[in-house]
């Protein structure tokens, strides 16, 4: 606990010195930014950012694994916290969300206590939202869920990712689709938000419709009031990447991984808002079940009605605007890649074999963060 009051303390210098130099409130995000870094650069002067420790040991001898670890630190330095902070505040600053874990397994008592101490000293906050475990929801009693509630939690996010118990014993998630049901019925009977991450792909070729069906059946009955889509990203050195190598599981071609979103958004029953907020997905579906559910299948058929020369044109256009948009730009070997087809116009993909094109999705992908 006095660690979290520690951090809020600090949180709370830096955004008064923020405020008091007009930065908080600087016009656009572009101009925010750069008048902070040019702040830090006259109030810390040639201090060098943090060491990413452990960076070497992480990504090892696999490139796909050093790329991701370039982008992460151990600690965080003084930089990276002004800008976290200056984000924060120009998004609204009105919602905390709650560390990276199962925030379900802490005392009723501590997390009182946590909230309390950041709502005295940020009181414009109106929304907190933690993570958690369905299984660990499943066997609380409502009164305890209800504690969590009185104590000023909004919203629990829960990773389902399947509805399938055959995907979910597979991929050794730990729980089962009850509890995946029962958890967030409890959640919201106790005045709580339930928002829950579901996996397209992550039955594989062998179980992609049953996952698909299991997951909108579980959805139906969970009654969540966010779904949000995480389509199937595999990293090295995982225990799924080894299950590929052993053939005993194969990945769902793309094509397929967007039918199973179909299946899940025209088989889900009841009130829910789909979310496609992640890099990982190709298609951009997003709205309110049941009202725009015609409106998000016709987007979807639109994509599945594409020669297949177009759903490969379609597919390196999204993943290179996902790129870009998390980026700001790309690297070198995608430049490399593309560069023979490039023109004044843009990517001249008629000119380019399917092979290749399929070749920089697949080197897209492997830097998009999920």
């Amino acid at each position: 606990m006095d660690e979290i009051k520690e951090d809020v303390r600090r949180a709370v210098v830096l955004d008064r010195f923020l405020t008091e130099e007009g930065i908080a409130t600087a016009g656009t995000f572009e101009e925010a930014y750069g008048k902070a870094r040019g702040l830090l650069d006259r109030v810390a002067p040639g201090e060098q950012p943090a060491e990413k420790e452990g960076v070497d040991a992480a990504g090892g001898d696999d490139e796909r694994m050093k790329w991701f670890s370039s982008w992460f630190k151990d600690k965080a330095d003084l930089e990276d916290s002004v800008l976290h902070l200056l984000s924060w505040r120009l998004s609204g600053s009105r919602s905390c969300f709650l560390g990276d874990a199962n925030s379900l397994l802490l005392p009723v008592s501590f997390f009182t206590e946590a909230l309390l101490s950041i709502r005295e000293a940020f009181p414009e906050i109106t929304r907190f939202t933690i993570y958690g475990r369905t299984r660990s929801a499943a066997k609380k009693k409502t009164g305890e869920l209800e504690a969590f509630a009185r104590a000023g939690l909004h919203r629990i996010h829960f990773g389902i990712e399947s509805g399938s118990d055959r995907v979910l014993i597979f991929m050794r998630k730990g729980e089962t689709a009850n509890e995946h049901i029962e958890a967030c019925r409890k959640t919201r009977d106790s005045g709580l938000s339930p928002s829950v991450y579901v996996m397209p792909g992550l039955g594989g070729a062998a179980w992609s419709d049953e996952h698909a069906l299991e997951t909108a059946r579980v959805l139906s009955l969970a009654r969540p009031e966010f779904v949000r889509l995480r389509t199937l990203e595999i990293f090295p050195k995982t225990g799924l990447s080894e299950a590929i190598r052993t053939g005993d599981f194969v990945e769902t071609p793309e094509e397929q991984v967007v039918r199973e979103i179909r299946t899940i958004i025209a088989n889900t029953d009841g009130e829910t808002t789909i979310m496609s907020d992640s890099a990982s997905n190709l298609l951009s579906v997003n709205g309110r079940l049941p009202h725009e559910r015609n409106r998000m299948l016709s987007l979807i058929d639109d994509y599945l009605s594409l020669s297949r020369r177009g759903k490969l044109s379609f597919s390196l256009s999204s993943r290179l605007q996902s790129f870009m948009g998390q980026y700001g730009g790309v690297t070198p070997d995608i430049l490399s890649a593309l560069r023979p087809y490039l023109t004044d116009e843009g990517i001249d993909t008629e000119r380019m074999p399917e092979e290749e094109i399929e070749k920089v999705i697949r080197l897209i992908r492997s830097k998009l963060m999920p």
